[in-house]
């Protein structure tokens, strides 16, 4: 019996691309377009196979030619402070927005999300998985992730505790260890939130710029060391009124912790509502490593996340796993003993790596590059 021939899909998200369609939506679906101010011969568009993901029309005679031609219509969904059909991660500047009722866009979708956080009804928790695909799909834009799952940009993920103050020892070196990965070619990612994670998105902003600057920056940073003292968030944007460029990291954080501020260095954040897939995310695209600098529970959920995959070979590849903090992973905890136990016997246990000093850890990062899977 003959194989189904794979049916391509187009993807549509400006305008300027469904112009270039010349009049043709064959297999095509179109993700968040406003095309009601340019001038289209609706009767000369051929649609086969076409979806329109929260698409905005001149009007309902459109749409409805639309459908009776066979178009596929996702509408825009009232009430929500968010897009589901959504075509670009998210910038600071955005989720900064101050609204209406003068909260920020960013708390403003949390207080949304919370009020069905347990129970969402089916409308919500659809809105929720498609916003959530729409932020996956601009992901692996950004990343240069082909149909096989190659990444073309050398990800390395740091990980470690959200209530790190910005004056604690390890915050440093873990802004430190981001700078000189990022200056070494890699693509710093964090889980988005405060204390280790702004650590490292506030490090590969700081690539490039000389160690005093950095510091300056943590100076002002340290004004208001933890995320609940006020003036948190007003510090970090001072940073940046001072340093207004930098270079470029991922931010990956949630809604599930929405009480925590998102940080203000990630020049792209990819926030999600289910944390569940934002930790697979995170840990899966981190193929070049993740460096576990001092956290509590979430981080050693983290480690074994991590550990799993690399046992497994679960994405096609074992991956470095790099401890920054000799005291907490090998005296308070026994945690590095422990994975290099698991480890025994398997490829991922040369990938093991401790250390105090942030370059030990991208030197080692620089000469382990993960190993392909044989099968």
């Amino acid at each position: 019996m003959k194989a189904k021939e794979e049916i391509i899909i187009t993807q549509i998200e400006t305008l300027d691309q469904f112009i270039a369609q010349n009049h043709s939506l064959e297999n095509c679906t179109l993700q968040n377009v406003d095309l009601s101010e340019h001038p289209i011969n609706w009767e000369s568009i051929k649609i086969e196979n076409t979806t329109f993901l929260g698409c905005i029309f001149p009007n309902e005679e459109v749409e409805l030619h639309l459908r009776r031609i066979g178009g596929i219509i996702y509408p825009l969904i009232e009430g929500l402070p968010y897009n589901p059909y959504r075509s670009a991660l998210y910038k600071w500047q955005e989720l900064e927005q101050i609204m209406f009722n003068g909260e920020t866009k960013d708390y403003q979708i949390y207080q949304h999300f919370s009020a069905t956080k347990h129970h969402p009804n089916i409308n919500e928790a659809l809105s929720q998985r498609i916003h959530d695909h729409a932020i996956d799909d601009a992901l692996r834009a950004l990343l240069d992730i082909d149909a096989d799952g190659n990444i073309q940009k050398k990800c390395v993920g740091i990980m470690g505790g959200h209530s790190t103050k910005r004056n604690d020892p390890f915050y440093k070196k873990t802004a430190i260890a981001a700078k000189l990965l990022t200056e070494a070619g890699f693509f710093v990612l964090s889980g988005g939130g405060p204390g280790i994670m702004e650590a490292a998105n506030l490090g590969a902003y700081f690539a490039g710029k000389e160690v005093n600057d950095l510091n300056k920056a943590l100076d002002i940073l340290i004004q208001a060391p933890h995320y609940s003292e006020e003036g948190f968030t007003q510090q970090a944007k001072n940073v940046l009124d001072l340093y207004p460029s930098g270079a470029e990291s991922v931010a990956i954080p949630t809604w599930f912790y929405g009480h925590e501020p998102s940080n203000l260095f990630g020049s792209h954040i990819a926030k999600y509502f289910s944390n569940a897939i934002r930790e697979d995310v995170l840990l899966a695209i981190a193929l070049y490593g993740i460096v576990f600098s001092p956290g509590s529970a979430g981080t050693t959920q983290e480690i074994f996340m991590d550990a799993a995959q690399n046992h497994y070979g679960s994405y096609g590849y074992y991956s470095p796993m790099v401890f920054l903090g000799k005291e907490r992973y090998k005296l308070d905890t026994d945690i590095y003993n422990l994975i290099q136990q698991l480890s025994t016997g398997r490829i991922y246990n040369r990938l093991l790596h401790l250390s105090d000093e942030p370059e030990s850890v991208v030197e080692f990062i620089k000469n382990n590059p993960p190993i392909k899977l044989v099968v």
